[in-house]
């Protein structure tokens, strides 16, 4: 039982996730074609307007497509409409992150009304300083790299604490996705605000945009198929 909640909650922070870039893309009236939760075939959808939401079936990671013919078209959009966008993403982890934390805190008691506002914010910042320093080690050899499948392995011990333990997965799940996200690497969110704010200066570095992001994706695949081999390994043993 504890996997599948573990599962649901990190389809839940992808869904946040994903939710704050569609919001981002109302906001900056950037028209969206496509809203998937997962990578790769459609298992699910519907459409309302000129939108598809699907929900697909590698429970991966997510994306919104914006409605433009190619690349060329897009960076026709403002620059600092496309900051929005990207931004969209980590900002509504980092506020799921502040809701769970007040909510942790009123339950566990002891801190006034006044002081939740202030508290979680603390907490955010301790972590986001731990989870940077936990993915220095991944590039160092110091620090050992967990898939999905690990994850859920972890989940499934932290949610047998009924629902402060979701409640405290569900915080970690949703600042490492703001964290990993923000890394300047292309197709990542950081990635793709470093290459806006450098064509904000030179139009014309804009051609690696595309090749760093493809070299982003190979690195990333792989980086998930290690991953996910090293969290097989540790279970079969």
């Amino acid at each position: 039982m504890g996997y599948i909640v573990s599962a649901l909650l990190i389809g839940l922070a992808i869904l946040i996730h994903e939710m704050g870039h569609l919001v981002a893309a109302w906001w900056t009236k950037i028209p969206v074609t496509r809203f998937s939760v997962g990578i790769g075939p459609k298992v699910w959808g519907w459409r309302r307007g000129e939108t598809d939401y699907w929900l697909s079936a590698i429970p991966l990671g997510g994306y919104v497509l914006p409605a433009v013919e190619d690349h060329d078209e897009f960076v026709k959009i403002p620059v600092s409409r496309r900051l929005i966008f990207a931004f969209g993403g980590p900002v509504a982890n980092i506020l799921l992150s502040f809701v769970c934390l007040a909510i942790y805190n009123v339950l566990q008691g002891g801190l006034s009304l006044s002081a939740i506002s202030v508290e979680p914010v603390v907490q955010i910042g301790n972590m986001i300083m731990a989870m940077i320093a936990a993915i220095g080690g991944l590039f160092t050899g110091a620090g050992e790299v967990s898939g999905v499948v690990g994850i859920v392995a972890v989940g499934d011990k932290i949610v047998s604490g009924g629902f402060i333990g979701m409640l405290k997965f569900l915080n970690a799940l949703s600042i490492s996705l703001a964290v990993f996200n923000m890394l300047p690497m292309p197709p990542l969110d950081g990635g793709k605000i470093m290459m806006y704010l450098l064509e904000s200066i030179d139009r014309r570095l804009l051609w690696l945009h595309e090749r760093l992001t493809i070299a982003g994706i190979v690195l990333i695949l792989g980086l998930m198929v290690y991953a996910t081999y090293g969290d097989v390994q540790a279970l079969l043993q």
